[in-house]
């Protein structure tokens, strides 16, 4: 195809629906009149590829598909959160598990957000797209948070060493865990958050403007097991150096908790 054609190809994509409808309709029946695709493509200054394309649509399902589809987002995510849908959902997360507002889970995931917001605005979001919103506030930041904390280990510090990480066999499902503060740019206030990640990749958290204690740390244990209904082994990747003393207090109570630390 030539520059000069190859240049008109991309502006019918931009052509106004109807403009867009005619042009289809003008291939196809040529195509239906007998003149080849290529003539027909070189005459109407489109591609080959196209015309094919319509005419096989045409074929398939007649005179419905002259109609260009609608281009955007899939249905159901037309709807972006507003800022004040944004606050409410933020601050319905943030110092609340999901079984005290209602949901059928014992920890927040991008499904329970996803619940959360269809039940309360009717708004369809997937699972990138709450992605995109727990990064902007400021709760989970990294594109590949699972990869990160493969590769996370924590160092000893003189005076404040961690227990040893126990020997032996792994008993239950793996999670990679972390604490993490975090300010958010909804409402430009300090977070922290406890996070799991299973092998699959799948997160589960809880928020709260807080920091969190022992009581917490332990309820946030018991809710992994509660969530995914099997034992787990917590293995700490990543944790703030000042709440150090409050990690080695949680490993000596809870002997399915490790921690991987970097080398002396």
């Amino acid at each position: 195809m030539t520059d000069k054609s190859h240049t008109l190809a991309a502006d019918a994509r931009s052509l106004h629906p109807d403009a867009l409808e005619r042009l289809r309709r003008q291939a196809v029946a040529a195509v239906e009149s007998g003149v080849p695709q290529l003539h027909v493509a070189r005459m109407l200054g489109i591609s080959r590829k196209a015309v094919g394309s319509w005419v096989r649509a045409y074929q398939a399902g007649g005179e419905e598909t002259f109609r260009p589809r609608k281009r955007g987002r899939r249905p159901g995510e037309q709807l972006a959160l507003s800022a004040g849908q944004q606050a409410w959902v933020l601050k319905t997360v943030t110092g609340s598990p999901p079984d005290e507002v209602g949901l059928p889970h014992r920890l927040w995931t991008r499904r329970a957000i996803a619940e959360l917001v269809s039940g309360q605005f009717g708004i369809t979001l997937s699972s990138p797209t709450i992605g995109h919103y727990l990064a902007r506030w400021g709760l989970v930041t990294e594109p590949n948070l699972l990869a990160g904390l493969r590769r996370s280990r924590l160092s000893q510090l003189p005076g404040g060493r961690l227990p040893a990480t126990r020997r032996g066999p792994v008993r239950g499902e793996v999670l990679w865990f972390a604490w993490r503060d975090g300010v958010s740019r909804t409402d430009s206030e300090d977070r922290h958050v406890l996070l799991a990640v299973t092998n699959r990749g799948v997160l589960l958290f809880l928020a709260d403007r807080s920091p969190f204690d022992l009581a917490m740390l332990a309820d946030f244990h018991r809710r992994l097991r509660e969530q995914l209904r099997r034992p787990v082994r917590v293995v700490v990747c990543d944790w703030p150096v000042e709440r150090f003393p409050l990690l080695a207090a949680w490993l000596g109570s809870e002997p399915e908790v490790v921690v991987r630390t970097a080398d002396p």
